[in-house]
């Protein structure tokens, strides 16, 4: 009994905390440029990414939107995404999220949006790779987000993650540079990452 007291006391009190370092997270004042995460209660301020990251960005958002699909895109859009690993609520920002044009998703003047409707987060890695390959990974997944792009310019691939599931998702396709990216429906064609290098 007196240690269920306790468990629930050290429950409350990190909750507390938590709510604490949220509050103070959507206070920050980052630099123009800079962009800061929420992600798991710990607070991550990124450096502006380099002309190569922008780079391949713009070559997916290109060949997105010749593949024929209507979506809208928004750079650096921030999401709000549910809690997981006992924190309060995840706010990242993708390098990039599309949705169906239909549901007018991006029309609003919110710096945090909701991630419900979101088709597709995009991430090329920068300082914190890692960060992109699990955390981030888990957070969209979590949000329900169909597919999660991720460019990785260390291990020179490209991974499309699908079938969301709890935590994670179920599949994924690797790729190296060079080789295509088969995206399936709703998109049907291959990405090309031969100029990703």
């Amino acid at each position: 009994m007196t240690a269920m007291v306790h468990d629930q006391h050290v429950t409350q009190e990190q909750e507390e905390q938590e709510d604490l370092l949220l509050e103070g997270f959507l206070a920050l004042q980052t630099p123009e440029g800079f962009r800061a995460e929420f992600i798991d209660g710990e607070i991550v301020v990124s450096p502006p990414p380099i002309g190569k990251h922008d780079r391949i960005v713009g070559k997916i958002v290109r060949q997105l939107y010749s593949g024929g699909v209507d979506l809208d895109f928004m750079p650096n859009r921030g999401l709000e995404v549910p809690r997981g690993g006992g924190c309060p609520s995840n706010h990242v920002i993708p390098d990039g999220a599309f949705a169906p044009t239909e549901l007018d998703l991006f029309n609003d003047d919110l710096v945090w949006g909701p991630a419900e409707g979101v088709l597709l987060v995009l991430e090329v890695t920068s300082n914190r790779a890692e960060r992109d390959r699990a955390a981030k990974r888990c957070c969209y997944a979590r949000a329900g987000i169909d597919f999660y792009l991720l460019v990785d310019r260390d291990k020179q691939s490209v991974t499309l993650f699908h079938d969301p599931e709890g935590e994670d998702y179920r599949a994924s396709v690797t790729e190296p540079f060079g080789k295509a990216v088969p995206l399936p429906e709703p998109f049907g064609f291959e990405l090309d990452t031969a100029e990703f290098t």
